[in-house]
């Protein structure tokens, strides 16, 4: 016999005498209680034909949300001692009907058996989601999804991107993992519990005109800002080619916006979509003092156009609105003036009939620059080739004195 079979025997002995204890009733197959089951599969070395445990933590058991079932709540097919060494998969819809049918329609639904205890744990030692136990606890959630969306998850080995480092990295990670905010987004925040669609699915909270709302629902403040300016407008009538929270922050890798790294990156972000503005802000003091020198605080795109609420500048409540455009400056510049305010930061220096006076001027200056460059070069070249020749000239009179200069 078995190790299997012969638990099933010693169970039934217990029963008989459990029944005989209540008084010779027999207990109905669906009221097989816990500590019933227990009595075999309570012991840590119980394993099936195949030698998988089948070893159940009683005391983990009765803490989990599934604690106050009876097995056959989940294992219906037992009907009594000894039960088949193999038994039917457990059906979570039988009771998760609303989930299942979510998870049914989501990305995750690849026909596994068992999709629950993917993200959920173990069957038997399922925690409600508010307890630090579980694996769907605000704190646990990204390691859960991480074990998938990871370098070393399933990530490398379906082609997904991997996700959990950059999340982890992030001001959001940061946020839940070192500094313990539960509010901090995580992965369900943003992404859903269940029913997970492709980004590419109008209905899913990821998909580009979705993604103000779904920021929303923590930055508040900020989506309004986003939605009266010209970028929330242009997605709001359905341009997909206007930017939303995600182009200019990324998905995951978010950085904090007053950090050095964001902020020496914000421009070329705008740029990438304002090509002709960001090639006329590179030639700048503005640009140069940033890009060359490194210098952080100097003026990106955002100093002046605002980050959120970005409106043009015919709108009067425009920071770039000629009406507003010292106190804008002022932010930098405490003495900046009318005056002050005539600088053209994107003036095209390259447009001769945009701008005829300011091209002569560059033009003035490059060919200025180009032949002082050309005039030292060939003035160091000279002075080379005077010093070899005097060399050499000297090198026979130096032989005939024996060594010894004139």
């Amino acid at each position: 016999m078995n190790q299997a079979a012969w638990k099933h025997a010693t169970s039934s002995i217990r029963g008989l005498a459990l029944a005989v204890g209540l008084g010779g009733v027999a207990l109905a197959p669906w009221a097989l209680r816990a500590q019933n089951c227990l009595a075999c599969h309570g012991d840590a070395s119980m394993t099936d034909s195949n030698g998988h445990s089948i070893a159940v933590d009683g005391k983990k058991f009765g803490g989990s949300i599934h604690g106050h079932l009876h097995c056959t709540n989940c294992h219906a097919d037992i009907k009594g001692y000894p039960h088949p060494d193999k038994m039917a998969p457990v059906d979570c819809k039988t009771c998760h009907a609303d989930e299942a049918s979510q998870l049914s329609a989501s990305v995750h639904s690849d026909g596994k058996e068992h999709p629950c205890t993917s993200c959920h744990g173990n069957a038997h030692e399922i925690y409600p989601k508010t307890d630090p136990r579980s694996a769907v606890y605000p704190l646990n959630v990204p390691k859960t999804c991480g074990q998938c969306h990871s370098n070393n998850g399933m990530a490398r080995k379906h082609g997904l991107p991997s996700i959990y480092p950059n999340y982890i990295d992030s001001i959001h990670g940061f946020a839940l993992t070192q500094e313990g905010l539960l509010v901090a987004a995580n992965c369900q925040s943003c992404h859903g519990s269940h029913h997970i669609l492709s980004r590419t699915d109008p209905q899913s909270p990821t998909y580009k005109t979705n993604i103000p709302a779904t920021c929303g629902k923590c930055h508040a403040k900020i989506e309004m800002e986003y939605n009266a300016g010209i970028h929330g407008q242009a997605i709001a009538k359905g341009n997909l080619k206007a930017p939303v929270c995600t182009d200019c922050h990324t998905a995951h890798a978010i950085l904090q916006p007053t950090e050095s790294q964001f902020r020496m990156q914000s421009t070329p972000i705008c740029g990438n979509c304002h090509k002709d503005k960001y090639s006329t802000y590179r030639d700048t003091f503005h640009s140069q003092l940033g890009s060359l020198g490194g210098y952080v605080e100097t003026a990106r795109c955002w100093d002046c156009h605002r980050a959120h609420d970005v409106r043009p500048a015919s709108d009067p409540a425009s920071p770039i609105n000629p009406a507003n455009l010292i106190a804008t400056c002022r932010q930098c510049h405490a003495d900046a003036n009318a005056s002050f305010v005539r600088y053209q930061p994107h003036a095209n220096a390259r447009d001769r009939k945009l701008n005829p006076g300011l091209y002569f001027v560059r033009l003035f200056m490059n060919l200025l620059l180009i032949s002082v460059l050309t005039f030292f070069l060939l003035h160091t070249i000279l002075w080379v080739v005077r010093s070899r020749l005097n060399q050499m000239n000297n090198s026979p009179r130096r032989a005939a004195n024996g060594g010894k200069h004139d």
